[in-house]
């Protein structure tokens, strides 16, 4: 019998990548369901792949930008249940673009589900967490919630704000009964690059993805088996793949020096109004 069997999980962003990986794995453990995706197609092909049709599976189409449904889900799943055991805030989206080329409309829509999207799920579901036996609040952050890269401000603004938020929650629920952890995945092979905005209009959605797999080393799969362990054993925080274990390390080392040694500028195009000193 494995930790969550017999548990109840809520999971955000279940129709694809980690989050239907987390889906597919607690099913089989024996672990009940509340899952969401914005997609209801993908999300419908997550129900679909569940080994298991004795354990209980509720779907809910969502958008975690929206505020409202997020504690209307939050509390629908409280009048059927009372409490949950895990709460898994993983829905996110990529945005790359320069500051001077970003729009606030792709600006709002990655902060609404990248960083609104985890602390409405954090607020909402903490109540029913507070009211188990034993809560795990799990969040993922990013790799660049550790490090900062060029056309990735946006995605480094939200995710940033992730960690800042769960690790000051981790210490306000010290001795409670409610484990908190961060997750900050590296490169994992999901279909967050060909989903993403901005960036060069010329690249297609396959273009996107193509290039983001030659550094995706970690599969869903490994991710999600990785974060259910860090569930059961209650750790703080969860560096996801060497490459995550590494630029973290280089941080460290050197804090101020780490986009140069690491070739971060290779990310960024040149722009083209700026005039090069002689």
């Amino acid at each position: 019998m494995t930790y969550s069997s017999g548990r109840c999980a809520v999971i955000t962003g279940a129709g694809s990548g980690i989050g239907r990986a987390l889906a597919l794995q607690l099913n089989r453990q024996g672990c009940a369901l509340y899952i969401s995706d914005i997609n209801a197609d993908t999300l419908q092909e997550t129900v679909q792949q569940m080994e298991r049709s004795d354990i209980a599976c509720d779907h809910q189409t969502l958008d975690v930008a929206d505020r409202q449904a997020m504690h209307a889900w939050a509390e629908r799943i409280a009048a059927a249940r009372g409490s949950v055991d895990i709460v898994i805030n993983n829905a996110g989206v990529a945005l790359g673009d320069r500051v001077d080329e970003m729009s606030y409309e792709n600006l709002d829509w990655l902060m609404g589900i990248n960083f609104w999207g985890v602390i409405q799920g954090s607020m909402a579901f903490l109540p029913l967490l507070k009211k188990a036996e034993q809560g795990h609040l799990v969040n993922i952050s990013s790799l660049f919630g550790i490090i900062a890269a060029p056309t990735q401000s946006a995605y480094n603004a939200a995710k940033f704000g992730v960690r800042g938020f769960t690790e000051s929650l981790r210490q306000e629920m010290k001795g409670s009964n409610v484990h908190v952890c961060c997750v900050h995945p590296g490169g994992i092979a999901t279909n967050i690059a060909r989903d993403s905005r901005g960036g060069d209009s010329a690249s297609s959605p396959d273009d996107r993805d193509r290039q983001f797999r030659k550094f995706a080393r970690t599969t869903p799969e490994s991710a999600a088996a990785q974060i259910l362990r860090a569930v059961e054993k209650k750790k703080p925080r969860l560096l996801l793949g060497t490459d995550a274990k590494i630029a973290t390390f280089l941080s460290r080392l050197f804090p101020v020096r780490y986009p140069e040694i690491m070739r971060l500028d290779s990310m960024v195009k040149p722009d083209d109004n700026t005039t090069t000193a002689h």
